[in-house]
């Protein structure tokens, strides 16, 4: 689907569909919608409020076909409810506008910014966003089926301004929120990929596809034998009982001096967790493809980063097993030796993330990255903490804590932040080893990052926690591509930063 910007007359335009969104009256200043419609497109508004079938909640609509006054062939009106629009509405109203074009027989679109506002959002923003979300309605899970898709007839949507000013940094908006969305839509394709396709070895063929559409981006693949030669332990512990050999994943995106230090982003590859010896119960299980999501929305990353040429550098290092029973598997009680020396007594198999993610932790660290991010689906206790609706955002630097929490907020995809406190890193100790890998009942959430802490010899690292919030479940399963759009405005503003 291609998405772009225009200045031009919403009477004259010629188009599939229209749409205007209705203002309300406590925005401020008040929009009276429509702005820029003649009078019997108003009168027409005013009874379709007075008549109900325009009802004051955000989203409802209503479709004209050969609307008079309009050149547009139908008019889709939709309400943005009775109050003022903040970032989550916003999103919850485009996500609306979206799913309604999709499913008309059209093949192109306009749609008024005019009458939306959001307090302290400019139109760029909006712009971006509408893109992405336009973007994201592109994807289908359904990769696999045999049977015959409908392919949307949508080709093209437009989003309309009375005014050129700021035109070119609209359009340009347009194009970053596209570039997101094909980074969501890689991510939740792989995550939405059956274990016994998605494997290891899938994962970094994915990823040296990557690598060959850019001549700045470098791929380099360690295979078993290259982690052992390097101490990594803890890692191959997770994947003793599996015929799927592990494959420990290193992206390289040079999109500024090469001796600037990179941006470095870890990313949990489970793909598939059965949770080893310590068994995970039947229900719900075929899930746990979802385990590497991590590393599906560093994928989506570099995806986004290829396409806007942003002037940073980045690190991406993918540790991808799958976590199986079997005679050779790690059990619980046995002790390993991490990349970096430290010792782990390993009381439950099920808590392997934290196994892989601290031996590519400390492989980063050869990068000397400026700032150290890992995502991981990694502990139940942060789905019963925040449900689906934030990520768990843990950091042992308040600054970049604080960008990440307004890059959230920026995105729709919110964090929020857990403390890192060393009562809760004591809860680790081991009187055989040097920590073991879990902490007890309590504070799973902030216990597994004290243990992942432990990893970082300096410098700023966060943690994220997408248990929750990278895949849905129910009649809605499939994955989201989150944390996609968090990253990408984060990497955005440090790009803008440098």
């Amino acid at each position: 689907m291609q998405l772009t910007a225009a200045a031009c007359d919403l009477l004259t335009k010629k188009t599939d569909c229209l749409v205007l969104v209705l203002g309300n009256q406590q925005d401020d200043p008040p929009l009276q919608s429509p702005k820029h419609i003649d009078t019997t497109i108003e009168d027409l508004i005013k009874k379709l409020k007075e008549s109900g079938d325009i009802k004051e909640t955000i989203g409802s609509s209503i479709v004209i076909n050969n609307p008079d006054g309009l050149q547009a062939k139908r008019l889709l009106i939709f309400s943005s409810g009775e109050k003022s629009l903040n970032e989550q509405s916003f999103i919850k109203l485009a996500t609306s506008v979206g799913s309604k074009l999709i499913g008309l027989p059209i093949k192109d679109a306009l749609i008024s910014l005019e009458d939306i506002a959001i307090c302290g959002r400019e139109k760029t923003w909006e712009a971006q966003q509408f893109s992405r979300i336009l973007g994201e309605q592109n994807y289908s899970s359904g990769s696999l089926k045999t049977s015959i898709k409908k392919i949307p007839s949508l080709k093209k949507v437009t989003l309309a301004l009375s005014s050129a000013v700021d035109l070119q940094k609209i359009k340009q908006a347009c194009i970053l929120g596209s570039s997101i969305a094909k980074g969501v839509n890689l991510s939740r394709y792989l995550g939405d990929l059956p274990g016994n396709i998605c494997t290891p070895s899938y994962l970094a063929t994915e990823a040296e596809k990557l690598a060959a559409q850019h001549p700045q981006v470098a791929c380099k693949i360690l295979n078993e034998k290259e982690m052992t030669t390097l101490g990594m332990g803890s890692l191959l512990s997770v994947t003793a009982g599996t015929q799927q050999p592990a494959k420990m994943i290193i992206l390289q995106y040079f999109g500024a001096n090469k001796k600037d230090s990179p941006v470095a982003l870890v990313g949990k590859g489970v793909t598939f967790d059965s949770g080893g010896i310590s068994l995970k119960s039947g229900a719900g299980m075929d899930e746990m493809k979802y385990d590497m999501c991590g590393a599906a929305s560093v994928l989506g990353i570099f995806s986004m980063l290829i396409d806007m040429n942003l002037r940073l550098n980045v690190v991406g290092i993918i540790p991808a097993v799958e976590n199986m029973p079997g005679g050779s598997a790690i059990k619980p009680g046995d002790i390993v030796t991490s990349m970096s020396g430290q010792t782990i007594e390993i009381l439950n198999t099920d808590a392997e993330g934290r196994l892989i993610l601290c031996d590519a932790l400390t492989y980063a660290n050869r990068y000397k990255p400026k700032i150290m991010i890992d995502i991981a689906t990694l502990t139940g206790a942060c789905v019963m903490t925040l449900g689906g609706h934030a990520s768990a955002l843990l950091s042992n630097n308040d600054a970049l804590a604080e960008s990440l929490e307004i890059a959230g907020n920026s995105s729709g995809d919110r964090v929020w932040r857990l403390p890192l406190w060393g009562e809760y890193d004591k809860q680790l100790k081991s009187n055989f080893a040097d920590m073991a890998n879990i902490g007890g009942r309590t504070a799973g959430t902030i216990t597994a990052a004290c243990f992942l802490a432990r990893f970082i010899k300096n410098g700023a690292w966060a943690h994220l926690d997408i248990a929750g919030t990278a895949w849905k479940s129910g009649a809605d399963k499939g994955s989201t591509g989150r944390p996609v759009p968090l990253l990408a405005e984060f990497l955005i503003k440090e790009a803008s930063n440098d």
